[in-house]
């Protein structure tokens, strides 16, 4: 089951790919929609694809709180913005959609290898001019979606990123700079 926003992401989501989907209508979820997650997480297993940005990330995190071990799909914002600038899981094209889904991740239970706040900082991730940027292309090379500082770190343990892969997409960035 796919949790999402409302009923345009539920036609995008159904125009490339056979699924079932739960709505939150927003982001005051209730008691009702949280149990039908937690029932759907129990039978079938769940993936939360919310749109990225300030109220799709609180839906996130509260399901999170809820319902863990759910599994995330993530859209980053520029392949969610329709022509008006709107963001959201409705406005991605069909490629933008099946790419997300075909790279879900899923939270372990053991930490992944420590990266530090002190390695986010030192690769320009926290504090400094372009780190907001940096955190965005990171985190869609990565595929966990943007996050300020301190919940890239959360999300970094959480997906079990390993320092190779960060390194990685890291040098990748660097890549592109050039």
């Amino acid at each position: 089951m796919i949790v999402v926003e409302g009923k345009d992401d539920t036609k995008a989501l159904n125009r490339v790919a056979r699924c079932d989907t739960i709505e939150t209508n927003g982001s005051a979820l209730n008691d009702v929609t949280i149990e039908k997650i937690r029932l759907a997480a129990e039978r079938r297993g769940v993936i939360i694809f919310t749109d990225p940005d300030y109220p799709g990330e609180k839906i996130r995190r509260t399901i999170e709180a809820a319902v863990p071990g759910c599994k995330h799909a993530f859209l980053p914002k520029e392949l969610a913005k329709n022509h008006r600038g709107k963001i959201g899981v409705e406005n991605a094209s069909d490629e933008a959609l099946l790419e997300a889904l075909e790279h879900v991740r899923s939270p372990g239970e053991e930490p992944g290898e420590e990266i530090t706040m002190d390695d986010l900082m030192t690769a320009g991730l926290i504090g400094g001019a372009g780190s907001k940027e940096k955190r965005e292309e990171l985190g869609q090379k990565l595929k966990i979606g943007y996050a300020n500082g301190k919940q890239l770190h959360r999300r970094l343990m959480q997906f079990h990123i390993t320092r190779e892969e960060f390194i990685s997409a890291l040098d990748y960035s660097e890549e592109k700079e050039e």
